[in-house]
Formats: C-alpha cells, structure tokens, sequence
C-alpha cells in the first residue's frame, strides 16, 4: 500500500538531487574560471624589480610567487568549501521546491485513486497561474466531465431501455391474465389474445435488434469492404416500395455513384434507419427524396421528407436514445426512438459526419457525408 507514497518520494528526491548536482556543476565551473582569473591577474601583477635592488630581485620574486600560491590555495580551499555548503543547502532547496511542485501531481494521483461513479462531480479546480501542472488538472477536470456525461447518458439509456422492454411485457402478461380470468373463454377470444400478444412479442423484438444493433455499431469496425452507397440505397427503397406506395407517397430518388469503405450491413442499416425515419413520420401522400452523391468533402447520402414542422431546438435531440420529434422521452406510437441514434453511431464508427436539418415547410432533411474510398486500383508499381 505504501508503493505510490514511495513513489513520489523517489521523485522527489530525484529531483532534489537533480537540483544539487546542476548547482553544484554551475558552481565548479564558475569556480574554476575565478580561479583562473585571479591567478591570471596575479601573474600580471608581478611588477620588475628597482634597479638598486637587481640583486634581491630572485628572492622578491620567490616569496611573492609563494604569498601568490597560498592565497590561491587559501581562495580555492575556502571556494570549494562554500560550494559544498552551498550545494548541501540546493538539494534542501530542491526538496522543497519539488515538494512543491508534486503537491498538485499528487493531488491529481489521489484523486484518480479515488474517482468512482459516484464522485465524478467532483473536480480539482487548480488555481494559480496558467503552467503546465494547471493544464493537466483542467484537462483532468474535463476528462471528470466527458465521464460524468456518459455515466448520466448510460444510466438515462438503460431505465429507457427498461421501462420499453417491460412495456410489451407487462401488456403480454396482462392480456394472458384477463384471457385466463374469463370463464367463459371462447376459442375465438383465445386466438384473439395470442395474436395480441404475439404482436406485443414482435414489437419487443425489433426493440432488442435496434438494441443490438447500436450496441454493435458502438463496438467499432473489426475490417472496412467497398460499398457504394447509390447501390445500398436503390436495395433500400426496393425493401420499402410497397410500404411507400401503400401510404401513396411520391419517392424522388437521384441515386449517383458515391463509392466509400465500411461494414456493408451496418450502412445499408443507416440507410434503411433513414427511409423508414422519413416513412414513419411523414403525411399522406407526402414526399420522399434520397440522393446519393460525391461531393468535394466525401460520399453523401440525402434523404429529405415532408411532414410536420419540427421545431429547430427538438432537431438537437433527435439523436439521443428514445427520443421521437418532441423533447419528452418515446411513450407510443409508432417506433422506439432509436432510429436516428443507431444512425449516428453507424456514422461516427466509419469517420462520417451527420447533419439533421428542419424543412421550413414540415419534415427533415438528413444528411451523411462518408469519407471518399481511396483508390484501390493505384499501385506502388505504377509510378514511373
């Protein structure tokens, strides 16, 4: 339990070592350079002796050379002896100062430490000047925030998710209890009941695959194929032609090659989360148009349908889990609010960028931009 305490002792004394020996370094070489300096000046000093005294002139110049050496030695001596002190007194300094230093580093160990779901609000909020150990407790503060959003959004998603698969079960269970409670139960009534509960089933079932499905789009790509999005979306509205000529709604489709890399099923699935997003919420005899397309900044896919007015603050939410055209969570009719959802998390696992937009007249407009598959036909031989 005492490692990581160990730790940032290690660190700290590194440091206070680290410290003495630059000073200690600095020292010795400003040190010899004094010393060579005062001695190069003591040597030029040496001045020629009196003429009247030419013959003690040998022995004038051996007692100053000897006065000159013992003040050197004296200087060096007393020199070295202040600059150990003085690099004892660094090291002292430096831990202290790198005492200093790490105290916010530990701050943010001990918090890392200690974080769990239930303390994510919390945040280190350093004060002080804008460094370097201040940038790392606000992006530690910001990676605290990014995980308290998802912790809030996965909880929110999972009582959704609960309270919509025990709908149907509930409705199953009730509809068996009050079949069974009928003493004069019929085999019409009988069969009448099964199919309601059989429907309920169904509804449970398509809730679970869309489940599944975003959960899979989540993941990440395991490999990247060719596809081409006009073909996936001609496939698409062949799928729904019955359903589209039933409610007698006028389909423009402008289907170009817009060729792009990704899992083929998990794209055909955006496209069809798409069309069906603009069959279910449009109005009779409406309008639906799908484009595909290559544009300067990637392959797109549009699809826009008529319908009723979509207010420009709901657009925001339509992307998040159980939400339908209005800001309050999906309680009936037709779908689950996952549609749109699974769209963006098909597009963000291939790198493409959403855009929902209102139609002033009523309806939607979607777009997805893929990036542009590279050329595979481009060979390392071919240059030349």
């Amino acid at each position: 339990m005492r490692r990581p305490h160990l730790r940032q002792r290690t660190v700290r004394l590194r440091l206070a070592l680290l410290y003495g020996l630059l000073f200690l370094a600095c020292g010795a070489v400003l040190l010899g350079f004094t010393y060579a300096l005062v001695r190069g000046t003591s040597n030029a000093g040496n001045v020629t002796a009196h003429p009247t005294a030419l013959g003690q002139a040998p022995a004038l110049q051996a007692v100053a050379s000897g006065q000159q050496a013992k003040d050197l030695n004296l200087l060096l001596f007393w020199s070295a002896v202040a600059l150990a002190v003085m690099a004892i007194a660094s090291v002292g300094l430096g831990w202290a100062v790198a005492g200093r230093i790490l105290r916010r580093l530990q701050a943010v160990t001990a918090a890392a430490r200690t974080i769990s779901a239930s303390n994510l609000h919390e945040r280190l909020a350093f004060e002080g000047p804008d460094d370097e150990l201040k940038e790392l407790g606000d992006t530690f503060d910001g990676l605290l925030g990014r995980l308290e959003t998802s912790f809030q959004a996965q909880r929110q998603f999972v009582a959704n998710a609960s309270h919509e698969l025990r709908t149907p079960l509930t409705l199953s269970r009730a509809l068996l209890q009050v079949a069974l409670a009928d003493p004069d139960l019929s085999l019409e009534s009988l069969r009448a009941t099964c199919e309601e509960v059989l429907e309920a089933q169904v509804e449970q079932e398509d809730l679970l695959e869309a489940l599944l499905t975003l959960s899979h789009s989540q993941a990440g790509l395991e490999e990247r194929e060719p596809l081409d999005l006009a073909v996936l979306a001609g496939e698409v509205l062949l799928v729904h032609q019955t359903e589209m000529q039933e409610r007698g709604l006028e389909v423009r489709a402008n289907l170009a090659p817009a060729p792009t890399a990704g899992d083929p099923r998990l794209v055909e699935r955006l496209i069809s989360n798409l069309v069906d997003n603009a069959l279910r919420h449009n109005r009779e005899h409406g309008r639906i148009e799908v484009e595909t397309e290559i544009r300067a900044d990637g392959a797109a896919l549009l699809v826009t349908n008529t319908g009723r007015v979509v207010a420009s603050d709901d657009v925001v939410r339509l992307v998040e889990p159980f939400r339908r055209g209005s800001s309050e969570r999906i309680g009936g009719g037709d779908g689950h609010g996952l549609g749109l959802s699974i769209v963006r998390a098909i597009a963000d696992v291939h790198g493409a960028i959403v855009h929902i937009e209102a139609q002033p007249e009523g309806g939607l407009g979607v777009s997805v931009v893929f990036p542009v598959r590279q050329r595979q036909e481009e060979q390392p031989g071919d240059a030349g």
